[in-house]
């Protein structure tokens, strides 16, 4: 269980939600949820040019135009090494960046500062977190934590492992990383890129994490506060942005990560055991949409093509964004990449 590829064996689940092979427009596609949260399921949502092909897709997020940005690591079989591919809101292609983070692509976060927009990449095969523009131009980038306490070397002189797998940024621009694939420690930085503490570190105690996966800033309280997918203890933590450990949240298997919808009121979660988890603004479960975690079979499914994949449910749910109309976006920890779409009802 100290990484994603150990989860297999540990996952229970509930029953899948899935409520009908029709929707209201008479389509064949596969309706998720219930009552005022139900979702038309389109898989293999967005045309892909014919000279790119899905390695695992990680992330995804939408922009203020309403293009949604997909990063994957790359097929062996595909002709373009770009990572990051872009559409517009019917699917259509727009374009596509990133060759150097071919192997790499994980973490996505995409945020507004003052007039302009801009991504946060973590690369899991350089080990770094990247800042840049909507089309990929560099602005800054953090890398090993050497000024952190957490990370000095051993009497030997070996480092401790660091593999960045997602980050948040508080209103007042602090970046916080956390070191999912690494040493499970969350480490803090000002916008500025200069460090400033470390928190958290491998455990099952209360503020401490094992995997710490996905991290999202929470604004929709009097105080901001960090939420943090804790994978591998199967559960999230809540932390003041001092580092201290406020709650626990329930209901997920194993969360990946986390995003807002527009009113507050729902968060969605990816849950890699095989379904995403819709919670409300109290952090109770409201729907776990897709829901196959009851099969057991993941490991074998998700090395496999796309034919063997279920229609409504989900293999390895890794990264999810609503967008501005209300939708969901899903992509999966599979070999051959899946976007898809949850088109609201």
């Amino acid at each position: 269980m100290k990484t994603r590829r150990g989860f297999l064996a540990a996952v229970g689940g509930s029953a899948p939600i899935l409520l009908g092979m029709t929707n209201k427009s008479g389509s064949a596609n596969p309706i998720l949820g219930s009552g005022e949260h139900q979702y038309e399921c389109i898989h293999d949502w967005g045309v892909l040019p014919p000279e790119i092909k899905y390695g695992n897709t990680h992330g995804v997020c939408e922009d203020a135009e309403g293009h949604i940005y997909v990063h994957h690591t790359v097929n062996a079989a595909s002709q373009s090494d770009d990572t990051m591919v872009v559409f517009d809101h019917k699917g259509k292609f727009v374009r596509s960046w990133g060759k150097e983070y071919k192997g790499g692509a994980h973490g996505l976060l995409i945020r507004k500062e003052g007039s302009q927009q801009f991504l946060y990449l973590c690369d899991i095969k350089n080990d770094r977190v990247v800042k840049t523009t909507l089309t990929g131009e560099h602005v800054w980038k953090i890398g090993y934590p050497n000024e952190s306490p957490a990370y000095q070397p051993d009497s030997d002189g070996k480092k401790k492992k660091y593999i960045p797998t997602n980050l948040a940024v508080a209103p007042n621009g602090d970046i916080y990383v956390g070191d999912g694939y690494g040493s499970s420690y969350i480490n803090h930085y000002n916008k500025d890129g200069k460090y400033l503490r470390t928190f958290g570190g491998l455990g099952s105690e209360p503020g401490q994490l094992n995997c710490p996966h996905g991290i999202i800033c929470d604004t929709r309280g009097t105080e901001p506060i960090l939420m943090i997918a804790d994978r591998t203890n199967h559960r999230i933590q809540t932390f003041s942005l001092d580092g201290k450990h406020l709650s626990f949240i329930g209901g997920t298997n194993l969360p990946c990560y986390f995003w807002f919808n527009r009113k507050g009121d729902m968060t969605v979660v990816p849950d890699l055991g095989a379904r995403v988890t819709l919670l409300d603004r109290n952090n109770q479960v409201i729907e776990h949409l897709g829901d196959d975690s009851e099969a057991n079979d993941w490991n074998k499914l998700r090395i496999m093509s796309r034919d063997h994949f279920r229609p409504g449910k989900f293999v390895c749910p890794h990264g999810a964004c609503f967008d501005h109309r209300g939708n969901i976006f899903v992509v999966e920890w599979v070999e051959v990449g899946r976007v898809t779409k949850l088109r609201r009802v």
